[in-house]
């Protein structure tokens, strides 16, 4: 060190000048404040602006709908939608600009001031007798404080007809032809009966097949397909119960006590019990003393005007108030309120102790600190794009945490709907094929069932030989013969006999009293009969049937198309999510 003190001190001082220079240039500024978007889908930013606006969407229209709070966990699943949304909507328009796909001024014009208008301009303009109001629609458009306005309506009637243009695009490459509706009505007007003897595979016991370790490798790496995993994430976790206390109980009885003598003077019912959100809501009518639930049977001993004391029912409190009665039949109201927990002296305390949690964990380890607060330190296992997982249930927060955390890494509280969670990472596995050791009883079971299928169809062609009819097969084989009736072509099971599609496909190639060979089912094999047969003749097709089949199959191809659009669009996609950044 002494030796290399003047080293020491001129790499200090170079050290400290380029700190300066850099500090001079507004360099950490920028490093701090990280990414100045929520995201982009190949190079096209979404801005927390929009992202706002579209959860926003989503919340008032919860509020509008429901009158209970938003959980955290439903918020979670509609900020996702809102995020999803978005990237939807920039990978379709980019699909749509690759596809030259425009609007010309003519027809923008024509959408706005044509015979057929946009329904945006019939819907505002429109007179008693259907046409359009050119003079108030010419002076809504010529009004010079209207020009802002009318910037952002064409602007959404340009994007509104690309995007028709691009369902009409890809509905042009989905026509039904006229062989695929005729094949579509003999599939749904082909009927048979049949009879059947059934084999299962289940008979087939494991001590009369045998595996080799060949075999369980050629399967594996044939059909490494069956084998894939999404990335998934083994983490634990420790939890603080929602429940609510015994003093939140006392709180909203309390509450509703409260509330008694207001109830009891209120002139307007409906209002009241409106005003005061009670969870059970006016109804207004008469109900017959019999037909009154049990649980609400104080209301029978009241004076006109009175209200109950409160009642506990499945652990919320109740007033009843009766209102009027008519011989047997009364008309009541009642005010209740579910108990929950409260906002301040439940729920805070239980994420401040998560906070304390999750501060300690930090720096004495997750199960010392686990141990030390006697808390339950639970395992489980989360797959990417699945927000499922045991142990919790559906939780999109938990799953977006699990994907930004790192292995050994602790998670900050997390807020569900009954419980707050701390998690810490235990292991992060990519996805791909999973190891053959991992899935090895999986490959077994696997070869084992194909291996009794074929010792089963082997068994029964060896019968059939020496057994050409269907009751020299049965009785030799200990069975019955089973029948079934009007078995559709379009089908998918046979009664008695559950899901068999290889099966329906065999019987529909058969004449009627024609017996097949062995057919391997999905979990048997059969021999059928076919004892009547009538197949759809497409002379019968009325051209109301030939729209109808026409259409339904257009919309299902559509819908098939749409299922897997954005998807395709998604996987050649560069899409930069900055949410765990941003919205932390």
């Amino acid at each position: 060190m002494r030796n290399s003190t003047a080293s020491i001190l001129w790499i200090l001082i170079f050290s400290f000048g380029i700190l300066w220079v850099l500090a001079d240039t507004q360099v950490f500024d920028a490093m701090a404040v990280g990414p100045r978007n929520l995201g982009t889908v190949n190079g096209d930013e979404i801005s927390i602006d929009e992202y706002n606006q579209r959860v926003s969407f989503y919340t008032d229209q919860f509020s509008e709908q429901s009158d209970r709070p938003m959980s955290p966990e439903m918020r979670a699943m509609y900020e996702n939608q809102a995020w999803e949304d978005l990237v939807a909507a920039r990978l379709i328009e980019q699909k749509i600009s690759e596809l030259g796909i425009t609007v010309t001024e003519s027809e923008l014009m024509d959408m706005v001031t044509g015979d057929n208008p946009a329904p945006f301009i019939r819907e505002q303009f429109q007179q008693e007798d259907g046409t359009i109001d050119q003079i108030a629609l010419r002076a809504a458009i010529e009004a010079p404080e209207n020009s802002e306005i009318w910037i952002m309506i064409e602007q959404q009637l340009r994007e509104n007809r690309r995007q028709e243009k691009l369902n009409n695009f890809i509905s042009s490459g989905m026509q039904v032809s006229s062989l695929d509706v005729r094949n579509e009505f003999i599939r749904s007007n082909s009927f048979a009966d049949i009879e059947y003897v059934r084999f299962p595979y289940s008979e087939i016991s494991n001590d009369e097949i045998t595996v080799s370790e060949d075999e369980l490798r050629s399967y594996y790496n044939n059909n490494s397909s069956r084998f894939q995993q999404s990335e998934t994430y083994s983490f634990q976790f420790v939890s603080w119960d929602k429940t609510p206390t015994s003093q939140d109980t006392t709180n909203t009885v309390q509450e509703v006590e409260d509330l008694r003598p207001a109830f009891e003077d209120a002139m307007n019912d409906s209002l009241f019990v409106l005003r005061y959100q009670s969870a059970v809501p006016y109804r207004g009518n008469f109900v017959a003393v019999e037909d009154i639930r049990e649980d609400y049977s104080p209301v029978i001993d009241l004076e006109v005007g009175e209200v109950s004391d409160v009642v506990i029912i499945n652990g919320d409190p109740f007033v009843f108030k009766k209102i009027d009665q008519r011989g047997d039949e009364i008309k009541f109201a009642v005010l209740s309120y579910g108990v929950e927990a409260d906002p301040i002296g439940t729920i805070d305390r239980l994420a401040e102790e998560a906070e304390e949690f999750q501060f300690y964990a930090e720096s004495d380890g997750f199960d010392e600190e686990a141990e030390r607060r006697e808390l339950e330190v639970q395992q489980a296992t989360a797959t990417k794009d699945n927000p499922f997982i045991p142990g919790l249930g559906a939780s999109e927060q938990t799953l977006r945490t699990l994907e930004n955390l790192r292995e050994n890494r602790i998670s900050d509280p997390i807020e569900l709907d009954d419980v707050f969670i701390v998690a810490q990472m235990l292991e992060k596995t990519s996805e791909g094929t999973r190891p053959f050791e991992e899935v090895r009883s999986q490959v077994e079971n696997a070869v084992r069932t194909q291996k009794r299928k074929e010792l089963m169809a082997s068994r029964v062609s060896e019968r059939l030989q020496g057994n050409s009819d269907m009751e020299s097969l049965a009785s030799a084989s200990d069975r019955e013969v089973q029948s079934a009736s009007d078995i559709r072509m379009n089908g998918s099971s046979i009664p008695g006999a559950g899901r068999e599609l290889r099966v329906i496909g065999a019987i529909f190639e058969l004449e009627p009293g024609q017996t097949s060979g062995a057919v391997e089912g999905e979990n048997a094999v059969f021999v059928v009969r076919v004892v009547d047969l009538e197949k759809g003749d497409p002379a019968n097709m009325s051209s109301t049937d030939r729209s109808e089949i026409r259409n339904r199959l257009e919309q299902e191809k559509f819908m098939a198309f749409n299922e897997i659009f954005i998807d395709r669009l998604r996987e050649g996609a560069s899409i930069t999510d900055n949410r765990s950044q941003i919205l932390r």
